[in-house]
């Protein structure tokens, strides 16, 4: 995969970029990054990339040169994933995570300004994104926070392939609870059936552990979620404890 990220503070990618997964992606050539500094790319005298809005208002806005500029300069496909990182957007989930690491290029705007010319966001983009119903500075951070759930995804990137299957959000439920050595600590003892060598009996036992993680932090994501008439009776037998509490 390829990614370009337009931001006019390039050095805040340097940490993340060159640390863990992120790094290993990039030594291994699995990963391809690059960022460019739109200011670069501005055309008039002081390399300015915002301006009033017309009609007035507050803020700045970030002007349409410097960012069509830039994008000229990259090798854009009709299948090139453009992000405009916006509190508009999207929500990002693991779903649209998955969608993206399907992608062999990928570009970030990051913009800085109280907003976007709206000719960037019509003639350039394909996706608008937001992290969060909140607002940040900028749009690096969250094109980071993406970078991360999106790379991992990428065949080759993760030690073991199938280690992010079991992450919150991959099957639609929380993940179930973990545990390693030892197993006893000052009288805190790891679940007998984790010790048991029962296969059948360790993944029954994590499912409804996800289960009841679920229903208990994100019941939200059971409507989503196939459930079985087991998962059903499971789920209904655990209201009853928890109402009977």
């Amino acid at each position: 995969m390829k990614i370009d990220y337009l931001t006019l503070f390039p050095e805040m990618f340097d940490g993340v970029l060159n640390q863990s997964i992120l790094k290993r992606a990039r030594e291994n050539d699995v990963l391809e990054t690059r960022t460019i500094n739109f200011r670069d790319y501005a055309n008039n005298k002081h390399n300015q990339v915002d301006d009033y809005p017309y009609g007035g208002g507050q803020g700045m806005v970030l002007k349409p040169e410097p960012i069509f500029n830039a994008m000229a300069d990259l090798e854009v496909t009709d299948d090139t994933r453009v992000i405009l990182m916006t509190p508009q957007g999207q929500p990002f989930n693991q779903k649209l995570a998955e969608s993206l690491a399907e992608a062999e290029h990928l570009v970030f705007i990051c913009g800085h300004y109280e907003g976007y010319d709206e000719r960037i966001r019509e003639h350039l983009v394909t996706d608008e994104i937001s992290v969060g119903d909140y607002v940040l500075t900028g749009g690096e951070l969250p094109a980071m926070v993406m970078t991360d759930a999106i790379v991992r995804l990428i065949p080759g990137v993760l030690g073991n392939q199938v280690s992010h299957e079991d992450d919150s959000f991959s099957s639609g439920l929380l993940e179930y609870p973990q545990y390693t050595r030892p197993s006893d600590y000052e009288g805190m003892t790891v679940p007998d059936v984790l010790l048991s060598g029962d296969h059948a009996k360790i993944a029954q036992w994590r499912h409804e552990q996800s289960l009841t993680r679920t229903l208990m932090k994100r019941p939200d994501l059971l409507a989503h979620y196939p459930l079985t008439d087991q998962d059903q009776k499971f789920i209904q037998s655990l209201k009853r404890t928890l109402k009977s509490d």
